[in-house]
């Protein structure tokens, strides 16, 4: 038989060989650090026979397929220390992920201890060295099993497989466990692991089912490697948003306001405002937009036109007038005739109103208030928009999941011979927010298409949305703009590119979006007067410039670590006097910086000026001025920055100067000591 490598050279072999003998022939070394196996495209254990002709590559940990394998492997580890600790438990799934593996237990939560507890069993069966042999079951003996061991979320899993699924398991000395694999030859394979956390998660994710114990670990080839790790977490909890954003004061929240409804603090306000009057102006004075002020509800009858009635009410916000809770009160305390239900009936489609989830339709009736010639176009309508989305309670995260949130949304009507140029347009003045904000490099881009299996999601004909996709398609390569397709994440109106960011755990989320509508206007009867005199119907672009300003404060946040560019931060100068004697010095400052329009305060409290000093840089303010007698003497300030330290003394209308020019120019300044140098 013949075994093409992945470098392309053929190897060939008289008789059938598992992949780890051919990795052994190939070389010990890549045979000692290989994870798994990979036949024509399948990966497979390192275990399984080879007997045609086919592709092999062997996958080690520095492939992700080869860390997954590691990973579970590490997972099953996990559920046989659990049961050998705990026979009570209840194994559901153990599956790996990006950075590690979980595994999903009925019992009770852990705490530290016991994971600690945990730990040292895993490391106790790594070095026993116990083989994992697969094997295969008919359904019926599987259910059996897994029945006879106590397992029901295995028995379900089983039974939920189709008739005539493959059902296989694993055995690591004894402890057997449902799974389709592949894994590790032995646990001995396994170098280093650590349990992270542990959490509550609901079986099969539904709220309606059972909260399990979730149990999340890693593992790595080497310790080195997995100290590095773990560092990497520890810098995470200091970049989370929602420690380091509620430290900073900048939002907060509330139960008894509700899940996904923060409270942005006065700090939060400054820099939200700070974006926000940046992207009206680039829009207005530099971009050609036109403003609008629409309402934040409206009738149903306006999202039946749109559509969103029809694809996205679950997602809304829906409530009805004061009359209607009446007619609703009365029929559940005295009842109602016939006929009063048959008014009520009539009457509640008519009445329903609901917050908007968008803005979309609400400018569409903007453009259709006066009638428009071919060279009026493009239109393009922008708006500071307050939108609420009925997100689950299992969704929500701090600031970038939200149900009340601020776009930065518009809306372009153009001709279809302008719709290129105007979507190119569009991603032109989305890369110019992201790299002032200094995160353009953080960004993926993906284009969203629609699921032509499950059309009734959409509306529209597959030519429309075959056409409208390649049209993306082709801008994005003509720019030269990397991108990847993701199936099913179109709107249902269009296909879009949505601007990809993740945050510090990991979890990815649209930042930007520009969708590409060539139906919407149909629905509306928009149209605009052709050089014929006709009426035609234009395309819509959907977009924003920045996205939600919420998400992205949540993003800056965890970007910057609160270390927030000056032109952003909520607190740009922090003036310090040494004692109370120079008070009356300290606040002259403070008073100028405040004229000049400066995020500044005052520390005026009787500290002693290096715990100030300590709290200011503790608070990530950018700029701290000291006075004390000389300064005052000299009519002059300490300037102390988190970029380059103690830089001495300098005139105050020459800092003034240099810090109003870095805030005009969004200047990105990097730290040039170190931290202990400050």
């Amino acid at each position: 038989m013949k075994i093409t490598l992945k470098d392309g050279s053929v190897k060939e072999y008289s008789q059938p060989m598992s992949i780890i003998d051919i990795a052994k022939d190939l070389s010990e070394g890549l045979a000692r650090v290989a994870c798994v196996g990979e036949i024509d495209g399948k990966t497979a254990d390192l275990r399984t026979v080879v007997d045609k002709d086919c592709t092999l590559n062997i996958l080690t940990f520095d492939d992700q397929r080869g860390k997954n394998a590691y990973r579970h492997t590490a997972s099953h580890v996990l559920a046989e220390a659990v049961k050998r600790l705990y026979p009570e438990a209840k194994c559901a799934i153990g599956p790996s992920i990006d950075e590690g593996f979980y595994y999903d237990f009925d019992i009770p939560p852990f705490d530290r201890e016991a994971l600690d507890k945990l730990e040292a069993e895993m490391k106790k069966i790594i070095k026993e060295g116990h083989e994992l042999t697969r094997f295969t079951l008919p359904r019926e003996e599987a259910i059996k099993l897994m029945e006879e061991k106590g397992e029901p979320y295995k028995v379900e899993l089983i039974k939920d497989l189709p008739e005539d699924a493959e059902i296989s398991f694993y055995d690591q000395g004894g402890f057997v466990d449902l799974c389709a694999g592949p894994h590790l030859m032995s646990t001995k394979n396994i170098k280093a692991i650590k349990l992270i956390s542990s959490s509550g998660a609901y079986w099969r994710g539904s709220e309606k089912n059972k909260m399990l114990t979730r149990i999340y670990g890693t593992a790595y080839t080497k310790n080195a490697d997995l100290e590095a790790y773990l560092a990497h977490l520890e810098d995470i909890k200091l970049r989370d948003h929602n420690k380091l954003g509620r430290e900073m004061e900048l939002f907060t929240t509330v139960d008894v306001i509700g899940q996904g409804l923060p409270l942005i603090m006065p700090k939060g306000v400054k820099m939200i405002q700070a974006m926000q009057r940046w992207i009206e102006d680039l829009e207005d004075y530099e971009w050609g937009y036109q403003r609008t002020k629409t309402p934040l509800m409206a009738k149903s009858d306006l999202y039946k036109i749109s559509g969103h009635w029809d694809h996205y009410m679950d997602g809304m916000f829906v409530f009805k007038d004061a009359y209607e809770r009446d007619l609703k009160c009365a029929e559940r305390v005295n009842g109602l005739s016939e006929e009063e239900k048959k008014d009520y009936a009539a009457r509640e489609d008519k009445e329903l109103y609901a917050l908007r989830p968008m803005t979309c339709p609400f400018q569409y009736f903007v453009y259709k208030a006066s009638q428009h010639s071919y060279r009026d176009l493009p239109i393009r309508l922008s708006e500071t928009s307050t939108l609420f989305r009925n997100e689950d309670s299992g969704e929500m995260h701090g600031l970038t999941r939200v149900r009340q949130f601020t776009i930065s949304e518009g809306h372009l009507i153009v001709r279809p011979d302008q719709m290129a140029d105007e979507f190119k347009k569009c991603l032109a003045l989305a890369k110019h927010c992201l790299t002032v904000l200094g995160v353009e490099e953080d960004v993926t881009y993906r284009l969203s298409r629609w699921d032509p299996n499950n059309k009734e999601k959409y509306i529209g004909d597959e030519e429309t949305w075959n056409q409208t996709e390649g049209a993306i398609r082709d801008i994005l390569n003509e720019l030269g703009i990397k991108f990847y397709e993701g199936i099913g994440e179109a709107a249902f109106y269009g296909p879009k590119v949505d601007i990809q960011a993740k945050n510090v755990y990991g979890k990815e989320d649209t930042m930007i979006t520009i969708q590409w509508d060539a139906l919407i206007a149909e629905q509306f009867d928009m149209y605009y007067i052709d050089q014929n005199g006709e009426k035609k119907r234009p395309y819509i672009i959907h977009r924003t410039s920045m996205g939600c300003y919420e998400r992205t404060l949540a993003w800056l946040t965890e970007k910057y670590a609160g270390n927030f560019p000056t032109w952003l931060a909520p607190e740009q100068v922090r003036v310090l006097p040494i004692s109370e004697k120079y008070l009356d010095y300290a606040d002259s400052i403070y008073q100028i910086l405040k004229k000049e329009r400066l995020n500044v305060t005052l520390d005026d409290r009787s500290e002693k000026i290096g715990f100030k000093i300590r709290e200011a840089r503790l608070q990530h303010v950018p700029y701290l001025l000291i006075v004390g007698a000389k300064e005052e003497e000299e009519k002059k300030v300490s300037l102390r920055s988190r970029y380059k330290g103690d830089e001495g003394m300098v005139e105050l209308d020459a800092f003034i100067k240099n810090i109003k020019e870095e805030i005009a120019n969004k200047t990105i300044r990097k730290v040039e000591v170190s931290e202990e140098a400050k």
